[in-house]
C-alpha cells in the first residue's frame, strides 16, 4: 500500500497530476476536482494521501490533500458496483461534506446528478452508507422534505446546476424550515440565486 506520496509537483492535467519524488520516480495520480483546485503551482513540493487500486487491467493511484478525503473515497468504493471513477466523480461534484450529507439525508436527486451515478446506484450508496458517513459531516443531518426534492428538479429544469440549486434550497429551508411547499421553496431559492 502506498499511503502517501511527497515530492515536486511536476505536471497537472484535467484530472491527473505527476508527483516526482526526490529519488526521481514520477507518480501519475488521479485526483478529484476539489483537490486539483487546491494544489500549489507546478514545481512546488506537495504531499498527497493516496489510495492504490489494483485491478486486472492495471494499477491506479488516487490522491487527496487530506486523510478525510481518502477515507471518504475508501468508504464510497467499498459499496458493491461503485468503483474509483464513481468515487472520484462524486468527490469532484460534491466534495466530502456535501457528499456525506447527501448520503445521510438520502438525497437521491443530488447523488444521481453526479456524472456516472444513476438512480439505482444513488439509492444503493444512500442505503449502504447513509449511517456510515456521520464523521464526514460537520452539522447534524436535516431531513429533506419532499417539496425540496421537487424544487431541486424544478430549478434543474430552469437551467441551474444541481449543486448550486441544492445550496439555494438549503438556504431557503434554513430561512424558514416550516414552509416546505415546492412552489414556495422554488420562489425563495430563485430569489437567493438571482441576488448573488
Amino acid at each position: 500500500m502506498i499511503a502517501h506520496v511527497r515530492g515536486r509537483l511536476a505536471s497537472k492535467s484535467a484530472d491527473r497530476v505527476v508527483v516526482e519524488t526526490p529519488g526521481g520516480v514520477g507518480y501519475d495520480i488521479a485526483v478529484p476536482l476539489g483537490v486539483m483546485e487546491r494544489l500549489p503551482a507546478i514545481g512546488t513540493e506537495v504531499t498527497l494521501s493516496t489510495e492504490l487500486v489494483v485491478r486486472e487491467d492495471g494499477w491506479a493511484l488516487y490522491g487527496f490533500l487530506d486523510d478525510a478525503e481518502r477515507r471518504f473515497f475508501q468508504r464510497l468504493t467499498s459499496v458493491s458496483g461503485v468503483g474509483p471513477k464513481i468515487g472520484i466523480a462524486l468527490l469532484s461534484a460534491l466534495g466530502v461534506e456535501r457528499g456525506a450529507r447527501a448520503l445521510r439525508e438520502k438525497n437521491i436527486g443530488l447523488l444521481s446528478s453526479v456524472s456516472g451515478i444513476g438512480r439505482k446506484t444513488a439509492e444503493r450508496l444512500a442505503l449502504e452508507l447513509g449511517e456510515k458517513v456521520e464523521e464526514f459531516t460537520e452539522a447534524p443531518s436535516i431531513a429533506v422534505p419532499v417539496g425540496a426534492e421537487a424544487a431541486l428538479k424544478a430549478l434543474e429544469r430552469l437551467g441551474y446546476a444541481v449543486p448550486e440549486a441544492d445550496r439555494a434550497i438549503r438556504q431557503a429551508l434554513a430561512g424558514n424550515g416550516t414552509e416546505t411547499e415546492t412552489e414556495t421553496l422554488v420562489r425563495r431559492a430563485l430569489q437567493i440565486l438571482t441576488t448573488r
